[in-house]
Formats: structure tokens, sequence, C-alpha cells
């Protein structure tokens, strides 16, 4: 008889601890994924091996060889299956599509971002205000406060906030609270005198002190965030544990099963470790080290090995080159359209990039360049097409972001292998604010998918989480529409650069795993590749964008296991720690 087992996410059978088990059936769904070559494959199940690989993928009324229900139909000379199936289960006709991968994404930056204040939603400068006053009573043991999220732009504000008036919520304690795009950060006067910062502080390189009346008035862009996270209370190591935790949380809630970890520091490696030698790992993490200096402590003399039973590997390093079109620190080839005599912020100069790109190389190591402005992006396609020839071989180099392109650089992205690693859900952010920092005549080449992919280079999908929500759904939404939640513009922002919906799924699954080197295990649902998949309550290669932006993630399951259901999650956690430190947030895009 065939043993079945329900699949009710808090059921015994299926909880981590559980062993492993032979053969299971996901029947009776609408599944969809690419192939290796990125054509579309329907299928109605899905047979697991006891390795959490797929075995077998069954259209119609199809079944697999191992399954006893068949037996009765055998010929006497066909052999009898080999084991039974373990479980089987019912998808109810429901949307099953590979497990999405986020092609860039900050993990511990999102768990420390659900630790601490949280200013996403403050609609106003007022109430921000409110919001950090709330926190601070609500925290009264903390010896600063400390946040992320807030957005001027979004308040109408016209200007950034100051420290003035963050002295008014915070009773004299210091607070550090950083934008929603990482790249800039937001002073009191207490932070300001505990790190010494003074009328006299000259702007570090790379960076930016916003001055009135004479003296820092309580902004830092880029590199002048470092005058003040100097003397940040760090982290302990169970507040990285803990973050962890946390994201992968809410990454398993998105269905994200492999979050690609953009700027890794050797104290989120360690995280990443310590709960992979705990078995606390259960998405997978393909990690760039932030820096040169991180990649060569994390891996030494090459890229690490696959760990964790394909949970995790350092693949490579991520360099950042500008900053972001929100604080004005992505690098332009002309001055903002709204801030004459200012074109933002090289981090690095073309000699310094090029060293950092060689010295990757030299090791084998895949380089991430972040670059938004059209001036850095130039400079990135000009240092890639200076060392491609040195190192012929599949390289697969990557822009991270690619936001702004000068039109007459966009066919440069499909020479030497170039992957474009873009977050679709920026524009939907970053419209009307892409429009008053550029002026109509510079967008073009804003957030260009589909001519950059013309251009013969991948598109790799993300959410760059936390800056934004890493809902993958939102993300094809976008992707394929142009429109935000609410539906505008109605027909698209730069309709013309929508993408197919093959390719938003293709960004967001296979080709989000070959611009880390992991095709060969995750992307696609194949004999062979790992069991990481999603249920939905909706088809995205069917429903309308308005449908895809409000669909729900049902189920996530990763190695052929159920990870997550309906709010519950099926992994262990460890013990409760004792109250974080949040993690002062450095750069996110």
């Amino acid at each position: 008889m065939n043993r079945k087992i329900a699949i009710a996410l808090g059921g015994a059978a299926l909880m981590t601890g559980a062993p492993a088990y032979a053969d299971g059936l996901i029947e009776n769904v609408n599944g969809i994924t690419l192939d290796k070559d990125g054509r579309t494959i329907h299928f109605t199940g899905i047979l697991i091996g006891d390795d959490g690989k797929v075995k077998q993928l069954l259209a119609g009324k199809e079944r697999p060889a191992t399954d006893t229900r068949n037996n009765k139909k055998r010929k006497k000379d066909q052999r009898e299956p080999t084991k039974p199936l373990t479980f089987t289960y019912d998808g109810k006709g429901r949307t099953l599509l590979p497990g999405f991968i986020d092609a860039h994404g900050h993990v511990t930056g999102l768990g420390f971002n659900a630790m601490m204040l949280d200013l996403s939603e403050a609609s106003s400068l007022d109430d921000a205000l409110a919001r950090i006053q709330a926190y601070a009573a609500k925290n009264p043991d903390n010896p600063w406060i400390l946040g992320r999220g807030w957005n001027q732009e979004k308040w109408g504000l016209n200007r950034f906030p100051t420290a003035a008036e963050l002295d008014r919520v915070t009773g004299g304690r210091p607070a550090w609270l950083v934008r929603v795009d990482g790249h800039a950060g937001w002073a009191n006067s207490r932070a300001m005198q505990v790190a010494g910062v003074t009328a006299t502080t000259k702007e570090p390189a790379g960076g930016k002190i916003d001055m009135a009346a004479g003296k820092p008035a309580g902004v830092f862009v880029d590199g002048a965030m470092a005058l003040i996270t100097k003397d940040v209370p760090q982290p302990a190591a169970r507040d990285y544990d803990r973050a962890l935790q946390e994201a992968q949380m809410i990454l398993l809630k998105n269905g994200i099963t492999t979050a690609t970890d953009m700027g890794t520091t050797v104290a989120d490696w360690n995280a990443y470790r310590r709960a992979g030698d705990l078995g606390l790992l259960r998405i997978r993490i393909l990690s760039y080290a932030h820096e040169i200096d991180d990649m060569a402590v994390i891996g030494g003399p090459r890229p690490t090995p696959w760990l964790y039973n394909d949970k995790l590997r350092m693949v490579g390093v991520k360099l950042y080159l500008d900053g972001a079109l929100g604080s004005r620190g992505a690098w332009l080839k002309a001055p903002y359209s709204d801030a004459p005599g200012n074109s933002g912020l090289p981090l690095l100069s073309y000699s310094q990039l090029r060293n950092k790109l060689v010295r990757a190389s030299m090791d084998k190591f895949q380089v991430a360049i972040h670059a938004i402005g059209d001036k850095a992006n130039d400079d990135v396609l000009e240092a890639i097409e200076s060392v491609a020839g040195t190192y012929p071989d599949d390289r697969r180099w990557r822009v991270e972001h690619a936001q702004i392109v000068d039109p007459a650089d966009i066919a440069r992205f499909g020479r030497h292998g170039t992957i474009a690693s873009m977050q679709p859900v920026h524009e939907t952010s970053d419209r009307v604010m892409a429009e008053t920092r550029l002026g109509a005549a510079r967008l073009a080449g804003a957030y260009a998918w589909r001519s950059i992919g013309a251009s013969g280079a991948r598109l790799a999908f993300g959410s760059d989480f936390p800056v934004e929500s890493p809902n993958p759904l939102a993300g094809f939404a976008a992707a394929i529409s142009r429109e935000d939640a609410s539906g505008q513009p109605p027909g698209g922002w730069q309709p013309q650069e929508k993408v197919t919906r093959e390719i938003a799924l293709d960004g967001f699954t296979r080709t989000a795993a070959f611009a880390a080197f992991a095709e060969d295990r995750l992307g696609i649902l194949a004999p062979g590749m790992r069991a990481d998949f999603v249920i939905l309550d909706v088809d995205p290669m069917q429903a309308t964008p308005q449908q895809i932006w409000n669909g729900k993630v049902l189920e996530t399951w990763i190695d052929g296991r159920p990870a997550w259901q309906a709010g519950r999650v099926t992994f262990p956690t460890p013990d409760a720690p004792s109250p974080a430190t949040p993690k002062p947030q450095g750069p996110g895009r």
C-alpha cells in the first residue's frame, strides 16, 4: 500500500529533524518551469528523490515508475518498482514554479532591518519624527537610536532632513538613521558630537557632508557615513545569528529559496557558517564578499566550494563604484537637473576599479560592480573591456543595478558575457524621482531592461532587499508592465522597456542562478536539479499585472521538503537570544 503523508506544515513527519524519505510525488499542479535553454515547460506533477532533487516531471495523467498505484497495470515481465512513494501531495491545481532566486539582496541587512526602527512607511517628515519619538520611548535602554528607511523624496521635502529636527524627538541620545537606499545617513547633534564631527571636518573621498550655515546639517552621503558609523555600537555575533533567522523567515514567506548576498562581510559569513553547522541554514545563499579584503579572508586563494548540501557558497566579490540616485550619489556624465554643479560621487578612480578587477580575477573570483549612474556604467564597461582579453574564459562580469545608462553605451553590455543584474521594483519606486534628477532628455537609458537584454546581455532580476521588499511577484509585475501596485502610470513608464513574462520568469530563476555559476543545480526544475519550488495563488504567466502584484506565495519548498506555508515556518530556530544591537547599515544599492 502507498503510504500517504498529509502535508500539514506543522506535521512532525516533515519537520527538519525527520529522517530522509524515499521518493515523494507532488501532483495535480499547474507546473511551469524553463528548461536549460530557456524554453517554457508545463507539467502536472513532480517526482522528488530522497536526495532532495527532481527525479521526473510528469505531464497529464502520466504516473512515475515508482508509484505502486501502477502495479496492477503492469505486465508480468516488467520489473516492480524498487521502492514505494513515501508521500503524495495534492496541489489542487495551483501554480507551481521554481523557487525564486533574488539576484541582489543583503541577507543580514534584511534581518537587522526587521529588528530596528523602520521608517519606510513614513509618509512625511512629521510622520517620521513621530515614529522616531515613539521608538525612542519604547526602547529607553538602547544607547543609540538606530533605524533605516527614510526617504525625503517620498515626503515631498525637496531637501534632506536636519539634525535639529531629529534633536526634537531623540531626548539627547545619539541617533543614526540610514536612508532607504543605504547611501546616506541622518544623524542628530549628539551623534555628531560623539563622532567628533564639527564645522572643520573635511569631506572624505567619495563622500559628501550636507552643510548649512557653514556647519554639518545632519546628513552624510556615501563615504562620509563612516564619520558617524565608526562610533555606532557594533552588533555581537548573537545579533547576526538572530538577524539571519529573521531574514530567512521573511525570504521564505516571499518564496525566495536562494538569495544572492551582495556585500558579505566576515561577520555575515561567520553567521552563515554557524547556522550551517547547527542545521539552521534553510535558504541557499550565494555570497559576494564586501570588497577585496573580505574576499581574501573568506575565500583565500579561490571561491569557496559548495557547503551544507548546496546551501552556501562564496562566488565572488562586490565592488562599489558610485552611490544612489535618491541621495545624488550616483555618478553621472552631466550634472543633476535638480542640482547644477553636482554630478554625483565616484567611489573609486578608474585605476582603482581596474586594479581591483584584476586582483579578484587573478584568483578566479567573479566580480560584481555596483554602478547606477551613466558615468559609473561607462567606467565599469570600459574596465571590463580592458581586462576581458586577459581573462577570456567564462567570467560572467556582473554590473549591479545599471539603472541609468547612456543609450550609446547599451550595446556594450552585450560583449564579453556581461550580466546586467537589475531590480525591476526600483523603476516603479524611482520613476518620479528619476525624472526630477535627470530631466526628460536623459530618460532613454533609464531602467532599460528590454534594450540591455536586446544587446545580448543576460538579465538577472532581484529586489535589493531591504531597500525594497523582497517580494518577487512585485518585481515580476513591474518587469512586464512598468506600472506600480496601483497601476500607475497606465500603460507603464517608458513602456518600450517592458519585458515578456518568459524573460521575467527567467530573470528570477534560471538566469539568476546562471549569474552566480549555480545553473548546474538551481534555477529550473529538471531531473538532477534541486527540488526548490513555490506554490502560488496566481499564475503569473496568465494573470494581469495587478493580479500578480496582489498575488501570494502559499508554500515554499526547499530540497523537496516544505519550509513555509501560510505563515508557518517549519525549520528550527535557535534559542531566543538576548536583545540585539541593530547592525549599522552600510551601502545597499
